[in-house]
């Protein structure tokens, strides 16, 4: 569907099982998910912006659908900052996005999202990135289950030295939150926090749901999955948000995403 949409030029909303992508002539404009944080966190939850003035953009702006547009005209946001974190909430969100689901897709017309176009990206880029990060998270630990579970600290972890950004998510391993709850709660791409527990789960400091193996051991190679979403945001939107400093996201990466998809124009 996507790739007849894009051929079709099409204007709308994509909404699947795992998020929604928002599409401009056959482009993707914006992501949503409710397991991958969104630009309001990431701008929010670095310091870089307050959340009243997050507030007030999308009060003065929203009705317009041109939050984004709001942020970088009143100096609050440099456009070129806006850009790399919106591609980080994009990307992070449609990696969600375009997991396999059960449901059905369905794509209404017309319909844009209230934050306004920032950078369009080609269809291809989109699904490229999100099959990359599904083979890289495979290539860690080939246990999808470890996504979607409540995270348990293995008993491998006493005497364990690990970094702070390692521990702090070891020390939010309560058996209850799960990966995407923990992202919200650190303020972190939910992409970079399955990462991260996956390569923890292949030490053997993070439990894997329905396995018995040590870190080093060889195991057979598991389907890719991805948590389902939950309810939308609640302003003029459609469906969810949430995100994470810029600092600990791949500021290069983006911006090489950025460069690329300037030479495609």
């Amino acid at each position: 569907m996507l790739v007849r949409l894009a051929d079709e030029r099409a204007t709308g909303v994509l909404v699947r099982d795992h998020g929604a992508l928002y599409l401009a002539d056959g482009q993707v404009v914006h992501a949503e998910s409710p397991d991958a944080p969104g630009l309001d966190v990431l701008l929010t939850a670095s310091g870089r912006l307050e959340p009243g003035s997050w507030a007030e953009a999308v009060a003065q702006a929203g009705s317009r659908r041109e939050v984004a547009r709001f942020l970088v005209d009143s100096g609050q946001v440099a456009g070129g900052e806006l850009e790399i974190c919106h591609l980080g909430a994009l990307f992070d969100a449609a990696f969600f996005a375009l997991a396999p689901a059960s449901g059905p897709s369905r794509f209404r017309y017309g319909v844009a999202h209230w934050i306004g176009r920032v950078r369009p990206v080609p269809t291809q880029v989109v699904e490229r990135e999100a099959q990359r990060r599904s083979r890289l998270l495979d290539s860690v630990w080939p246990y999808p289950a470890v996504d979607t579970a409540p995270l348990e600290r293995s008993p491998h972890t006493a005497g364990r030295a690990v970094g702070p950004r390692r521990q702090s998510l070891l020390d939010l391993a309560d058996g209850v939150r799960t990966p995407a709850a923990v992202a919200r709660k650190l303020g972190r791409p939910a992409f970079n926090t399955l990462l991260e527990v996956r390569r923890l789960a292949a030490e053997g400091l993070i439990a894997t749901p329905g396995e018995s193996v040590l870190p080093g051991r060889s195991v057979a190679r598991a389907t890719s999955t991805a948590p389902a979403p939950s309810a939308a945001p609640g302003k003029p939107a459609a469906v969810p948000e949430t995100a994470e400093p810029p600092s600990v996201l791949d500021s290069a990466l983006l911006r090489r995403l950025r460069d690329a998809l300037e030479a495609t124009l």
